[in-house]
């Protein structure tokens, strides 16, 4: 693309955030409304079967943790600042759950797409452990980004297109309007 006056444009370099926090369903929200994120989809990460259903991953036999997929300008959005939410909506000392969510596709885990975003994770959770800000450890997993399967269409924007859904009602909405009241500050207007 070129300016006016014949320069070339630069273009935003968009980045990549991999992360499963329990159900996909209370993330996305979450991430989407975050000033610099560019984009959220919610999908199936870290197991072995490739193009696994969300039956197959709610019954344990894929190795695959539910994820959102966050892509983010890091000029307007840091990962560190990503990571600080993802810490915030979600409870990292728990092994393999959220709530009564139960199951390692429960897992509380961030795929780091390179050793800069490695660096930032085992960071952050050293310092939110010395801090005591949980009772008991963070066990959440950094590991590296290998692939991530795009979960089926219902899923995307579950709760914008379900708003009065049970699930959607008791678990996903106190969380996102806990979240809205910490973060009003980063949320697009």
């Amino acid at each position: 693309m070129e300016s006016p006056s014949g320069n070339a444009i630069p273009t935003p370099q968009y980045e990549l955030a991999t992360l499963g926090g329990g159900c996909f369903w209370c993330l996305e929200p979450v991430f989407d409304e975050l000033v610099g994120v560019i984009d959220v989809t919610v999908g199936y990460a870290g197991g072995t079967v490739p193009n696994p259903s969300y039956q197959a991953v709610c019954a344990g036999k894929t190795g695959h943790a539910e994820a959102v997929q966050v892509t983010f300008d890091p000029h307007a959005i840091g990962f560190r600042d990503l990571l600080e939410v993802f810490f915030s909506i979600h409870d990292p000392t728990t092994l393999n759950r959220q709530g009564a969510d139960v199951g390692t596709q429960y897992r509380s885990v961030i795929f780091f797409h390179s050793p800069e975003q490695k660096a930032i994770a085992e960071g952050i959770i050293r310092e939110l452990d010395a801090a005591g800000v949980w009772n008991n450890p963070i066990v959440t997993q950094v590991i590296p980004y290998s692939a991530y399967f795009l979960a089926e269409e219902y899923h995307q924007e579950y709760f914008r297109k379900n708003p009065y859904q049970g699930y959607c009602q008791v678990v996903v909405a106190p969380k996102l309007a806990k979240f809205r009241k910490t973060y009003q500050a980063r949320l697009k207007t």
